[in-house]
């Protein structure tokens, strides 16, 4: 593949390899997951002949990597679930041991958010039994421009990354300087109408902020402080992870 089209490729595609084709099908991939789109988006996503996005994602659907619905409109597909299945995740693992207890503790909705890129996905979930609930499946992918658990994920990013995020972001760049001094982020009606919502840094054994752990669930009933309800307990949880990792 010559630079002109490594140029035009790299817009979605996260490393090269120079395998040509490998390279393209990532892009396709890639595109494809930042939303579900028809043909012709797909085209101008990736810079490829139509011809060849095709023939990509008709690929890529045969191994159930992509699916593709009666419109036209392709999405991921259930063989890349099937493939994560196999790949050990310690902090999903960590988080699964934790949020249990939270949940049980708060009577709310408990996740565990990892950001990939300009989105934090949700690796780790656990809802209450009964009543309302601010349901987030695990896989679910979230903006970085709002809600405390993007809040807390951005707070401890690099200074790059925030910059980046803060673009089209609620929060500003003092917000996240007074997480950063408090230690945890909130949020009432950001991510979710009727929604508030509590968070906290997951350190990795070195130290190192990776994911955000969340308590949310509706307004009338968490309270629109929801930090001074439930920061003592979520901090808790958070050590608890970080001790598992």
């Amino acid at each position: 593949m010559d630079s002109h089209h490594v140029g035009r490729y790299s817009r979605t595609v996260r490393q090269y390899s120079g395998i040509g084709v490998l390279d393209k099908a990532m892009t396709v991939l890639h595109a494809v997951a930042k939303q579900p789109c028809v043909l012709s988006e797909l085209c101008e996503r990736t810079g490829l002949p139509r011809a060849t996005a095709h023939r990509l994602a008709v690929g890529l659907e045969t191994h159930q990597l992509l699916a593709r619905d009666h419109a036209g409109v392709w999405s991921l597909g259930p063989g890349l679930a099937k493939l994560a299945a196999g790949v050990p995740d310690a902090l999903a693992d960590a988080a699964a041991s934790v949020l249990p207890r939270l949940r049980e503790v708060t009577d709310e909705s408990v996740q565990v958010y990892r950001r990939d890129g300009d989105r934090r996905v949700c690796v780790a979930s656990a809802e209450p039994l009964t009543g309302l609930r601010d349901t987030v499946p695990v896989g679910a992918a979230l903006p970085m421009s709002r809600g405390s658990g993007a809040k807390v994920l951005a707070a401890w990013a690099d200074a790059a990354t925030q910059r980046a995020l803060l673009f089209d972001a609620t929060y500003t760049e003092r917000q996240l300087a007074e997480i950063r001094r408090r230690g945890w982020a909130q949020s009432v009606a950001e991510r979710e109408p009727g929604v508030a919502s509590i968070s906290a840094p997951i350190r990795d054994s070195a130290g190192n902020v990776v994911a955000a752990i969340s308590v949310s669930g509706p307004v009338d009933r968490i309270g629109r402080r929801p930090g001074a309800r439930w920061a003592t307990d979520l901090l808790a949880a958070a050590d608890a992870i970080h001790k598992r990792l």
